[in-house]
């Protein structure tokens, strides 16, 4: 890297576009050496305390996250807030990196001042939501931005990791499209705070307006939230209805904030996050240890001779552990 991880440091707190990028990057990068530096950064900034106001973004492919993000994200800057996005794309299996790219779909966003806005490959973590994007999450925070906006694929498990991540989850829905069954059959407008149906332009309101009394009915099968869930229309196309969503957003944190729920929500995360990275970490060990490779090889070629998986994994774990151990103990002289 370019930059020593204090001048990154530096330059995040600035808030300067290229740091921010090269910040990111770098806890992107597959490289071993590069996530061992990538950890230390994180370190550094997450002494910093900052905090930002999380909102995680999910719906269909097609729903319009994105026209919705743009308009949300234009009225929040021109109310002289900053805003970053993390848009969470699906990744090329060729490349692995974004396919969509989301600055292509959010011009006038991308190129205000106070917003900031980075495609992310999904990769192969669980659900579509990058590995990375906690660690995004701490950069853009140390970073002094007002409202951080994470866009999901909006697919599969996807919602449930990233709601684990942010303050304000609000799941996207169309008129008459069936997504709020298909949103109560994963549960996820069990996690939504907000749903929002979208596209209520003149023609489509009366279907939008069907969608919401139909999602309020689903409420009635669902555990209640604190506070209680709310329904809200827009129209991206007739930029109607986003006066009202940034109101409901501030008064959500301003209740939010002055409660020991958001304490309490933030080390929820923190440990989860915790017991994530003990799997990664450990699996990054083993990724980089010759050794432990060859002992994954000779286990599993006795899957061949119908031995229980589980009994080899146990017995290929025990060595592993010794090899890892053994190569990451400094040695005392």
């Amino acid at each position: 890297m370019m930059e020593s991880l204090e001048t990154l440091e530096k330059l995040i707190q600035e808030r300067d576009r290229r740091g921010l990028g090269r910040a990111i990057t770098l806890v992107e990068s597959d490289s071993f050496d590069q996530k061992q530096a990538a950890r230390q950064l994180i370190e550094r900034l997450s002494k910093l305390g900052r905090k930002s106001r999380r909102i995680g973004i999910s719906g269909p492919p097609g729903v319009g996250k994105s026209s919705f993000i743009e308009r949300l994200g234009l009225l929040l800057v021109g109310e002289e807030r900053s805003l970053a996005v993390l848009a969470i794309d699906p990744s090329s299996p060729l490349s692995g990196g974004s396919i969509l790219g989301d600055k292509t779909r959010m011009q006038d966003l991308a190129a205000h001042e106070r917003a900031f806005i980075r495609p992310s490959p999904s990769g192969k973590s669980s659900g579509g939501v990058a590995r990375s994007t906690r660690e995004s999450l701490l950069i853009l925070e140390a970073a002094g931005f007002d409202y951080i906006l994470v866009e999901s694929v909006g697919v599969g498990q996807a919602e449930f990791t990233l709601e684990s991540m942010v303050d304000l989850f609000i799941t996207l829905h169309q008129p008459s499209s069936g997504d709020d069954l298909q949103g109560i059959k994963k549960g996820i407008l069990e996690l939504s705070q907000f749903v929002i149906v979208t596209k209520a332009d003149s023609h489509l309101l009366p279907a939008a307006e069907l969608a919401k009394s139909e999602l309020y009915n689903s409420f009635h099968f669902m555990p209640p939230l604190v506070p209680e869930r709310k329904i809200l229309l827009c129209s991206a196309l007739e930029n109607k209805g986003f006066e009202l969503i940034v109101e409901e957003i501030e008064s959500f944190f301003k209740t939010y904030f002055a409660s020991s729920h958001a304490l309490l929500r933030r080390n929820s995360q923190n440990v989860a996050w915790f017991h994530q990275e003990l799997k990664f970490q450990f699996e990054d060990l083993v990724e980089h240890s010759p050794r432990a490779q060859d002992i994954k090889a000779k286990y599993l070629n006795q899957l061949n001779k119908s031995h229980a998986a589980s009994s080899l994994a146990r017995d290929a774990l025990k060595e592993i552990l010794a090899v890892i151990s053994e190569e990451n103990t400094p040695l005392v002289t």
